[in-house]
C-alpha cells in the first residue's frame, strides 16, 4: 500500500452546452477553481501539465492543444511560467490518464506538483455533423469493415440483428448490443435499466454543477424518446462542455504546506490502467483487470468501499462496471440496484455526483470531475449529496473510467482508489 501522492485539489466547472465559453476559458474555471480548493494563492509551482483533449482539432487546433491553452493561463499566474505541456487523448478515459500521467510524474521524483487539466467541448455548433465524427472516433477507423463484421457476427449469436446507422453514434449501437446479449443472459429487463437512471438522475438534482438537475421516475425515463432499444434518451450520456482540473502533490512538498491545507489532502493509493482488445461481449474485461490490480495496489477488497463512481455512459454501463469490479456477482447488479443499495442512503452509493448521464460528459474533463466527485466525498464537502456512511465514517472511494472501443471492450481503463485524509 502506497501513498506517496496526494490530491491537493480540485476545480469542475459547471457541464453544459457552453455556446459562448471558449476551451481556455472553461480550463481557466477549472484551473482557478483548483487552486483555491488547494489553498494555493498562485499556481507558480505547478510546472507540469497533464492536459486532456479529444476534439480541439474540430475548433481548428490539431497539435500542441495544452500548450495553446495553457499559455494565456501561465500569463496570469494560474501556472508556472513556462509550463512543461503534455498532450493526452485517450477518448473517454483522457481525464483519468492525466491523473494517471500526473501520478507517475511525482512518484518517479521528476515532480513535486504536478496538474491534470482536461477540457472538451462535444457539442460542435458550428458543424452538428461533426459531434458524431467526434464520438466515432472512439473506435478503429482504419478497420471499420472487419468491425462491423466482427459485430454482426456477435449479434447472430444472440438471435439479433447489429443495423448501425449514419445519424447515430456507433458507439450506442456497440452498447445497446453488449446490453442485450447481457440482459438476455441475465434476465435484466429495460424497467431495472430505468430504475437504475432514475437513481443517477435523483443524485444529479442535489447536483450544482450537473447538466440535468431533475429528478426523474423510472416511468418517465421509459416513456422518454428510445434512441435505440433497450436505451431512451435519459439512460445515455448527453454531449456536453466544460473542464476539470486536479492538482497533485507529493509526500515531501505536501509536509511543506500549512497544516489546514494538509489537512484536507487526499492519499491516492491506487491508480491502475488496462487495455482491452477486440474479443466477444463476455470476456474478462478490462476493467475486471484493472480493478484487481488498484484492489491489490490498495490492499483492500470491493467490500471496504464507501462510494464509487464508473463510467456510466448508459445506464447499463453501470451494472457491467459494479460486476467486473466485484462489487456485485455476475448478472446480479440490476437487482442489487433495484434494492436501493446504489443510493446515497444505500450500503454503496454509486454515481453520487450523477453519473456521466445526468452530470454530463466532456471526454476530456470527465474522468478527472468523477476523481472530484470522489475525494469532495471522503472530505465530507458534498452537502446535499454528501453520503452519510452506516457505520463509521468514509474510508475508500473508486473511480472507474473507461474510453474507446475494441470490439467490446474499453481500449483504456483506469481503476483509482482514494483514502480518506488523514
Amino acid at each position: 500500500m502506497t501513498k506517496n501522492v496526494y490530491l491537493l485539489g480540485v476545480g469542475v466547472t459547471h457541464f453544459k452546452r457552453w455556446f459562448k465559453r471558449d476551451h481556455i476559458d472553461l480550463a481557466r474555471e477549472a484551473l482557478s477553481e483548483a487552486l483555491s480548493d488547494a489553498q494555493l494563492s498562485e499556481g507558480t509551482r505547478l510546472e507540469r501539465v497533464w492536459f486532456g483533449n479529444c476534439g480541439m482539432n474540430f475548433w481548428g487546433q490539431s497539435n500542441i492543444r495544452g500548450q495553446v491553452v495553457c499559455a494565456p493561463l501561465a500569463s496570469e499566474g494560474l501556472l508556472a511560467e513556462t509550463p512543461e505541456v503534455i498532450n493526452v487523448e485517450g477518448g473517454c478515459a483522457t481525464g483519468s490518464l492525466a491523473v494517471y500521467g500526473a501520478m507517475g510524474d511525482i512518484l518517479s521524483g521528476r515532480s513535486d506538483f504536478a496538474v491534470a487539466l482536461g477540457v472538451e467541448k462535444t457539442f460542435i455548433a458550428h458543424d452538428p455533423a461533426k459531434i458524431l465524427e467526434l464520438f466515432s472516433s472512439g473506435m478503429n477507423g482504419w478497420e471499420s469493415e472487419s468491425d462491423l463484421q466482427f459485430y454482426r457476427a456477435e449479434a447472430e449469436r444472440i438471435n439479433t440483428q447489429f443495423t448501425p446507422a449514419e445519424d447515430r453514434i456507433i458507439l450506442l449501437d456497440v452498447s445497446a448490443l453488449h446490453a442485450q446479449a447481457h440482459m438476455n443472459r441475465y434476465g435484466v429487463t429495460q424497467e431495472q435499466l430505468a430504475c437504475v437512471a432514475s437513481k443517477s438522475h435523483a443524485h444529479g438534482a442535489l447536483n450544482p454543477k450537473a447538466q440535468y438537475q431533475s429528478e426523474m421516475s423510472p416511468e418517465m425515463i421509459l416513456a422518454d424518446h428510445e434512441i435505440l432499444h433497450p436505451f431512451t434518451r435519459s439512460m445515455c450520456a448527453p454531449i456536453s462542455d466544460g473542464a476539470a482540473a486536479a492538482i497533485l502533490v507529493s509526500e515531501n512538498a505536501l509536509k511543506t504546506l500549512a497544516p489546514e491545507t494538509q489537512a484536507r489532502a487526499i492519499p491516492i493509493f491506487a491508480c491502475e490502467m488496462t487495455g482491452g482488445t477486440r474479443t466477444s461481449w463476455d470476456a474478462e474485461s478490462p476493467t475486471e483487470r484493472a480493478g484487481k490490480r488498484a484492489y491489490k495496489a490498495a490492499s483492500i477488497n470491493p467490500s471496504q468501499l464507501s462510494l464509487v463512481e464508473v463510467h456510466d455512459a448508459t445506464a447499463y454501463a453501470e451494472l457491467l462496471h459494479l460486476e467486473a469490479l466485484g462489487i456485485c456477482p455476475h448478472g446480479s447488479a440490476a437487482q442489487w440496484t433495484l434494492e436501493g443499495h446504489s443510493r446515497l442512503d444505500g450500503v454503496l452509493p454509486v454515481n453520487t455526483s450523477g453519473g456521466l448521464i445526468s452530470k454530463g460528459h466532456p471526454l476530456g474533463a470527465s474522468g478527472i470531475a468523477m476523481i472530484g466527485e470522489v475525494m469532495t466525498q471522503l472530505r465530507g464537502e458534498a452537502a446535499a449529496r454528501q453520503v452519510k456512511p452506516q457505520s463509521g465514517r468514509l474510508e475508500w472511494g473508486l473511480t472507474q473510467n473507461g474510453g474507446g472501443l475494441l470490439g467490446f471492450q474499453e481500449a483504456s481503463v483506469i481503476v483509482t482508489i482514494l483514502g480518506a485524509p488523514s
